[in-house]
């Protein structure tokens, strides 16, 4: 199941471009209604689960195809929505894209949980259907093509704020899919040294700190924004 959804060829790409611009279009006019829809279509989540699977069973041929599927995806969705946002006649930042500039330690949150969700559906036999809910939780569509506004209308900070939101919902999908994989004992691909496991679970150590402190920087900030706006009005009042 995991493998079969990490390809990014034919359909699977024409179904992310077609995903991408609707996602836009919901973005563009302000409608959360429509980015839900863009999000439940997109086939955005394989590689990034595939990718955290292959960590955790050591199987790195299928490392190397989850990352390049996740890459050539990244880039179809950055070239789609920058075209699409380079034509609209509407460049006005709204408050659905402005949502995704600026990612804190939440956001972290909800791609850890919604990955744990999203992989723990998969390892079970009788699945349920939660992944539409991962997909709407975990936001990966909306900080792409809020990326792909700021490139359009060459705002530098949006494109880096979303870019950045983005890494944080793919890293954390696939480190509590490589968690899950570990956890349930999933047969290893190959048998490596524990010197290179240990060298593996370091750099995950060191990648989740790279990006939880910049997060928890955010999240103060955005703290104090929300005390001193409660100051404005109280004293207003």
């Amino acid at each position: 199941n995991v493998v079969s959804n990490i390809s990014f060829r034919g359909a699977n790409a024409w179904i992310l471009a077609c995903a991408i611009v609707v996602a836009s279009v919901g973005l563009n006019v302000n409608s959360t209604a429509v980015i839900i829809g863009a999000m439940l279509i997109s086939p955005l989540m394989g590689p990034i689960v595939g990718a955290g699977f292959a960590l955790g069973t050591f199987d790195f041929q299928l490392l190397k195809k989850s990352i390049k599927n996740l890459l050539i995806a990244t880039l179809i969705s950055l070239v789609v929505s920058f075209i699409y946002f380079l034509l609209s006649p509407f460049k006005e930042a709204q408050s659905e894209l402005l949502a995704r500039t600026s990612p804190n330690i939440y956001d972290v949150m909800i791609a850890i949980f919604g990955g744990l969700v999203g992989v723990i559906a998969i390892t079970r036999v009788d699945k349920g259907n939660p992944i539409p809910g991962v997909a709407i939780a975990t936001a990966l569509m909306p900080p792409l093509c809020t990326a792909g506004y700021g490139l359009a209308i060459g705002n530098i900070s949006y494109f880096a704020g979303a870019l950045f939101l983005y890494i944080i919902n793919c890293v954390f999908i696939c480190i509590s899919t490589f968690i899950i994989v570990k956890y349930l004992r999933y047969p290893k691909k190959h048998y490596i040294d524990q010197q290179r496991e240990k060298r593996i679970t370091q750099s995950i150590t060191i990648i989740t700190i790279i990006l939880v402190l910049p997060s928890i920087y955010f999240a103060y900030n955005m703290l104090q924004e929300k005390k001193y706006t409660n100051k404005i009005n109280q004293f207003v009042q």
